[in-house]
């Protein structure tokens, strides 16, 4: 191919060439594509507090300030994201006991971690219907070759029997190069996911800690 063709012609050249299951693979990829820009945007973006330490930072400084509508503010300007809104919930039970606080972290923790893993197993099964469907594709255009071989006059076996191939080879390619684009994808997307599922679950438990100081310190003033 020649530099001047560019890669847009040719990978258009070869999804003619790729025969009718290169559609069905295409609407896969048009799946895929949607799934993906969605999920980047939930988790990198909506989901995502930045970064979870200067957060928990923040809300600490309220906190050891006995300062728990500063805390919550803190959390109200975060959006949508999920750390945010386990640790408001458990700051609006400051008050409470430890049970209850924890009861409300674990509520809003089950509200928001499936949020976080919502349609990335359906990147998984693209890649694997994509990959079929390439294979399909390469097992049904090679029958059609062989048998349009077998009715040929021996001087265009050769050329039928070539167009087949490259027909078949195609739709493999294309089903691959499908499949691997979105298991990579999906690997980036669960590790972000779990990422943000851990966050959840670690200051989740420090927020715990220093509500728990935070009372023992000011029933020790009390006391005095």
């Amino acid at each position: 191919m020649e530099a001047s063709t560019g890669f847009l012609p040719f990978l258009i050249s070869s999804f003619q060439k790729g025969g009718s299951f290169m559609y069905p693979i295409a609407i896969t990829l048009g799946f895929s594509i949607a799934f993906i820009l969605e999920r980047l945007i939930r988790l990198f973006k909506t989901y995502s507090v930045g970064s979870a330490e200067s957060f928990m930072v923040e809300v600490q400084k309220h906190i050891l300030a006995n300062d728990i509508d500063g805390a919550i503010r803190v959390c109200n300007g975060a959006g949508q994201a999920s750390l945010p809104r386990v640790i408001k919930a458990g700051l609006t039970r400051a008050s409470r006991d430890e049970t209850q606080i924890q009861n409300a972290i674990d509520a809003a923790s089950l509200e928001v971690i499936p949020r976080l893993e919502k349609r990335l197993g359906y990147l998984a099964l693209i890649a694997n219907i994509a990959t079929l469907l390439g294979l399909l594709g390469t097992i049904v255009g090679l029958i059609h070759s062989f048998g349009a071989v077998a009715l040929a006059d021996a001087a265009q076996r050769q050329a039928i029997l070539a167009n087949g191939i490259a027909e078949a080879l195609n739709c493999t390619a294309f089903g691959l190069i499908v499949a691997i684009t979105t298991m990579v994808m999906h690997s980036v997307l669960t590790s972000k996911a779990s990422t943000l599922t851990s966050e959840v679950d670690e200051f989740g438990v420090k927020l715990l800690d220093l509500l728990s100081a935070r009372k023992y310190q000011h029933s020790s003033e009390k006391a005095f």
